[in-house]
């Protein structure tokens, strides 16, 4: 399964100069928000987001929520995606596999969710 998602970075700029962390907290864990530098990687981690949701077939929801899905780093600072027990249970994931790019405007998330 793969989804892709592209967020125009001027978007994520104002909600985080709007509502600040509040507004890193609705999508973000604790651990998420100290990986953000700046709106570009915080609108590169919605992206992100909003893919995986994609790729599962069911876009953020009842199904599968913004905090089901957790983004951490390698040593080498590459992207790492780790989902829930529940959906790694309920989707019968096997693996997953993500990429983020910024530019101009965008970021753009792609992720692929290999399946039992």
């Amino acid at each position: 399964m793969i989804g892709i998602d592209l967020i125009k970075l001027e978007r994520m700029k104002h909600m985080m100069e709007r509502f600040g962390e509040k507004s890193l907290q609705k999508f973000l864990s604790c651990d998420e928000i100290k990986l953000v530098k700046n709106h570009k990687t915080a609108a590169g981690f919605w992206a992100v987001k909003e893919a995986c949701s994609k790729a599962l077939g069911t876009g953020i929801g009842s199904e599968c929520s913004f905090l089901d899905i957790s983004i951490s780093k390698t040593p080498r600072g590459a992207p790492v995606l780790e989902l829930s027990q529940r959906l790694m249970h309920n989707f019968k994931i096997k693996s997953t596999s993500l990429s983020i790019t910024h530019d101009g405007d965008y970021a753009i998330a792609v992720v692929t969710i290999e399946t039992y």
